[in-house]
């Protein structure tokens, strides 16, 4: 089984994002899952879809850095995203990787005028950093419109349905406890999404033995 947990943050070494990815990944490492981690800062992602290269992916040609990416997301039983919400959307690097890697022919294909989506099968899960309050968000109905374009919008048309998402908020004025606290949860929430897969695994493996 294998994790890939991509971390979209500036703050690289001390943001509570950073935080969040290395607990999400200990979690991993300490259930015995292969997990590959993507700093996209750190590597310095190029973010930026060019008008040639949406040309080139188009005629099924990738750039082989994208095609190394594309690579990782397909071998991916667990996708982990961390991030923290701008502008009620995407930090610019991570919507430019999805951008450039979710491309046509990878992720979704047009099939009798129909878009369908490639990457089925597989689980995921956000951590959201805001820096307002959840339960505010949700009063007002922003925490649904998130669910709907950023999480289930986006990657329900590649063909992930097998979602969960959860915002950490207030991050700029709560304590060392109750971030603590925050951070059990992803480790809880991570366990929990990789014994789910294990067992869904060994359920397969016993239906084919039959």
């Amino acid at each position: 089984m294998n994790h890939l947990v991509i971390l979209a943050h500036p703050n690289g070494e001390q943001s509570f994002n950073k935080a969040i990815f290395d607990t999400v990944v200990n979690a991993s490492r300490e259930a015995g899952i292969d997990t590959v981690t993507r700093d996209l800062y750190r590597l310095a992602f190029n973010p930026v879809l060019s008008w040639t290269e949406l040309q080139a992916a188009n005629r099924g040609i990738t750039p082989a850095e994208i095609r190394a990416e594309q690579q990782l997301i397909s071998a991916a039983d667990l996708i982990t995203l961390v991030y923290p919400l701008w502008w009620m959307g995407f930090p610019a690097i991570l919507k430019g990787y999805l951008d450039r890697v979710l491309s046509h022919g990878f992720a979704y294909k047009t099939e009798n005028g129909t878009s369908v989506g490639l990457l089925q099968g597989k689980k995921m899960q956000h951590f959201i950093t805001i820096g307002n309050n959840v339960e505010k968000y949700q009063k007002l109905g922003f925490a649904q419109s998130l669910c709907d374009c950023l999480v289930n919008g986006l990657f329900n048309y590649c063909g992930i349905t097998d979602i969960q998402h959860k915002l950490f908020g207030d991050i700029h004025i709560i304590d060392r406890h109750a971030r603590q606290l925050l951070l059990e949860d992803a480790a809880q929430i991570t366990r929990q999404n990789l014994t789910a897969l294990a067992s869904h695994a060994t359920q397969g493996k016993g239906e084919h033995a039959r």
